[in-house]
């Protein structure tokens, strides 16, 4: 069973988000990938302002096995604010009503299936795009989020410290790893065109590299899976030489940036979420032990090479930063020790 997020982050969003909860107040909105990492602290945050608000919003969230998230997480499942519906989100039944606000998170962001199934990675990212918008234009949304990913602007280039929205990059239509990628450069497509056609303000978040209660311990993120090396005991492995640059924003963070660009974003303008405080693979290994248990051992799998320049994801953040008023709150640090609290069972939030 899901653990609650704690009051401190959950209170932390409500004070950096309290002015934009009128537009919302009394509506419906429809989230689809809402028991995902992103869609858990969407819900749990909208449900805490609902409550303390009083702003009575109502969640239709759209979930393939509705079953299972409501055992999973009961005390979001059964709020009476939330409604959970079941379907893929390529071919879901529309929920009836007007929806005046729609966030599209359901992803999966999986370098499993992105390695083994490519043409289906990209087939659920476009459908499933194309499915939501076509609920959206006929369900009276007036304001739709993308999450969609830095994967869009392709490989980094070694000079350039951090990635800005005009980048006109692009991932190799000829891997077929990039399926990831150029299939949401195809949903940000489908956005503008129905933007364009439909005249639905279609807002895009390109989303980068996060952490925070809810992150899966076993997947493809470096720091989950430090984390998870940590909290058994070590070592914390680097798959690699430990170069690599990434930079790392905390959930609660990421809940008040997608609010914000939700309801404050300039339509069809991208918007990088993410943090511009670049790490490299090692230095995070090392945060993470911090957290942890200083004496954890560190493997790197491999020497680095000096004659090859590091790999680099980080992102520019000025455009967030400038229009609309948003930071780095939470400093990385403490990201790291908040997650590891709330994975160790009787200590988050004392």
């Amino acid at each position: 069973m899901l653990k609650r997020i704690d009051a401190e982050d959950l209170n932390h969003i409500l004070n950096h988000t309290r002015g934009l909860w009128e537009d919302l107040r009394g509506r419906n909105i429809f989230v689809t990938g809402g028991t995902g990492f992103f869609g858990c602290w969407l819900l749990e945050s909208l449900l805490w302002v609902n409550d303390q608000l009083g702003i009575e919003i109502k969640a239709v969230v759209l979930s393939r096995s509705a079953e299972s998230f409501a055992s999973k997480a009961p005390h979001l499942s059964n709020h009476p604010a939330v409604r959970l519906i079941q379907g893929d989100v390529r071919s879901f039944d529309f929920p009836t009503g007007e929806f005046p606000f729609v966030i599209h998170a359901a992803t999966e962001a999986s370098a499993k299936l992105n390695q083994e199934n490519p043409l289906l990675m990209f087939e659920t990212i476009v459908d499933g795009t194309r499915r939501t918008l076509e609920f959206a234009r006929s369900h009276g949304t007036r304001r739709f989020l993308l999450t969609s990913s830095g994967a869009v602007y392709g490989k980094q280039p070694a000079a350039m410290t951090h990635i800005p929205e005009d980048y006109t990059g692009a991932p190799d239509p000829m891997d077929p790893n990039a399926a990831y990628g150029e299939g949401k450069r195809a949903a940000e497509m489908l956005c503008r065109l129905y933007a364009h056609q439909f005249g639905i303000d279609a807002i895009v978040a390109r989303c980068f590299a996060f952490v925070g209660p809810h992150l899966p311990l076993d997947a493809h993120y470096a720091i989950g899976n430090f984390i998870r090396d940590a909290l058994k005991g070590g070592p914390i492995r680097v798959n690699g030489d430990g170069t690599p640059l990434r930079s790392y924003l905390y959930a609660a963070d990421l809940a008040i940036w997608l609010w914000t660009i939700l309801l404050r974003g300039q339509t069809c303008r991208p918007y990088n979420v993410g943090s511009d405080r670049s790490i490299t693979i090692a230095e995070l290994a090392g945060l993470v032990r911090q957290a942890v248990n200083p004496s954890t051992e560190i493997a790197v799998a491999r020497r680095a090479d000096p004659s090859q320049s590091p790999q680099r994801y980080v992102p520019s953040v000025e455009r967030a930063r400038d229009e609309l008023m948003l930071e780095n709150w939470i400093p990385l640090e403490k990201a790291i020790q908040r997650t590891v609290l709330w994975q160790t069972p009787d200590q988050y939030g004392k």
